[in-house]
């Protein structure tokens, strides 16, 4: 028994390094899909996500997440994570589940930092992720993971497409929105493309995220005590993600008459986060389709919230996790071998499912509006625009990121 509780340890903390080394991946896309005046201040702020993060996450937020059920809503508060959490019957030591959960919680903050890029005062960013942290996010994981009433109900949601990535994504979507779009982004109706600086830096940090994927969903098992599962979950995550990608590239291709490289880029994210949610439950084949869905939806999403809601996501965080997180919560309903609609021919998963979204759309968008409004009304939540124009590197942080390079800053095209 002692020899197993090794092992699983040790593969859940190695799963929370996979995990770890995507906040890198997050902010090598992040400041490849934004402009080369701004790289240092990206990197500041998905470095802080953590490490702010892990500091309020085992403070606070862990103990409302995993601590004791109150009412199926909040946990018991338990400062600095000290409770024994034996009724949460661990296989792994409690301080490995206390990293492997960090590690996630610093990943729904951070795909907040990419929609409100290039605009955002760092201190207001910073009293955000403490927030999302430390009480936004984990409220959410008591509901699913902590046995709170959504959990209660039989709501499916194994590694975080609901939990991690649609929390991520509302949160993005409402950030967006109250700090309004960069400078030059919308003329009346038409929308204008800020082009990143580097597609290079953000196919790196794609790569990186889909290789710290195979922690995210396979590590979620908190064990190897099934080693067919932990292979069926990695093919389904890869299956997934890779017909995102191709899915988005033929979709924009089609579109457009060229393969597009960075809605390509988001197609690979967009098949993961889809089958994040139910990669335990769904056949290869399930896979595969809910891959492909979400990398068609991930176009969709990202023209809908730039031209027809005019909401600047230099990134595209809503459409990669909030729309294709949303997707695959409910194809869950659909497609799950136990329970699932064409298996069963029953709508009570695809239900429970359905309330799940709407409950966590509900609390993430009315909790980080309030929070976006008080920042806004309070310190401030942008900066001036000519801090904007001159770029955040140097009126933030008082740094060129590229010193030895001349920055061009290149006019603004319509679409």
């Amino acid at each position: 028994m002692e020899f197993l509780r090794i092992v699983d340890t040790m593969w859940v903390l190695i799963a929370a390094c996979l995990v770890f080394f995507m906040q890198a991946g997050f902010a090598m896309v992040e400041t490849g899909f934004t402009r080369a005046k701004n790289a240092g201040n990206i990197i500041m702020k998905n470095l802080m996500d953590f490490s702010v993060g892990s500091l309020i996450f085992w403070l606070f937020g862990f103990g409302l997440m995993f601590g004791t059920d109150l009412g199926g809503l909040f946990g018991s508060i338990d400062l600095f994570s000290n409770g024994t959490y034996e009724h949460l019957g661990l296989s792994i030591s409690k301080e490995a589940f206390i990293i492997f959960q960090t590690v996630f919680c610093a990943t729904a903050a951070t795909i907040v930092s990419g929609a409100m890029a290039e605009r955002t005062k760092f201190i207001s960013y910073l009293i955000f992720s403490f927030v999302i942290s430390g009480y936004i996010y984990p409220v959410v994981g008591h509901w699913i993971w902590g046995g709170g009433f959504l959990s209660d109900l039989g709501f499916h949601d194994f590694a975080g497409s609901t939990v991690v990535h649609s929390v991520g994504g509302w949160a993005a979507l409402v950030g967006a929105k109250v700090i309004g779009p960069r400078v030059g982004k919308y003329n009346g109706k038409t929308s204008n493309t800020i082009p990143g600086h580097s597609i290079t830096l953000g196919a790196l940090g794609v790569f990186i995220l889909w290789f710290g994927w195979f922690g995210f969903n396979p590590g979620s098992t908190l064990s190897m005590g099934d080693p067919d599962l932990v292979g069926h979950i990695f093919m389904t995550t890869n299956l997934s993600a890779a017909a995102g990608a191709v899915g988005a590239m033929f979709f924009t291709w089609y579109k457009s008459k060229k393969p597009d490289v960075g809605m390509t880029l988001n197609g690979a994210l967009a098949g993961l986060v889809g089958i994040t949610a139910g990669t335990d439950i769904v056949s290869l084949p399930a896979a595969f389709v809910i891959g492909l869905v979400s990398g068609l939806v991930v176009v969709l999403a990202s023209e809908f919230v730039d031209k027809i809601l005019f909401i600047d996501d230099p990134v595209g965080a809503f459409a990669v996790h909030g729309a294709c997180g949303i997707l695959g919560t409910l194809l869950v309903g659909v497609f799950a071998t136990d329970a699932g609609l064409i298996y069963t021919g029953s709508f009570e998963l695809l239900a429970v499912q359905a309330i799940g979204v709407l409950a966590t759309g509900a609390w993430t968008v009315s909790t980080t509006f309030v929070l976006f409004m008080v920042l806004k009304h309070t310190i401030g939540l942008r900066v001036e625009i000519k801090e904007e124009v001159v770029g955040l590197d140097i009126k933030e942080h008082g740094i060129v990121s590229y010193a030895d390079f001349e920055i061009k800053n290149q006019p603004v095209k319509a679409v």
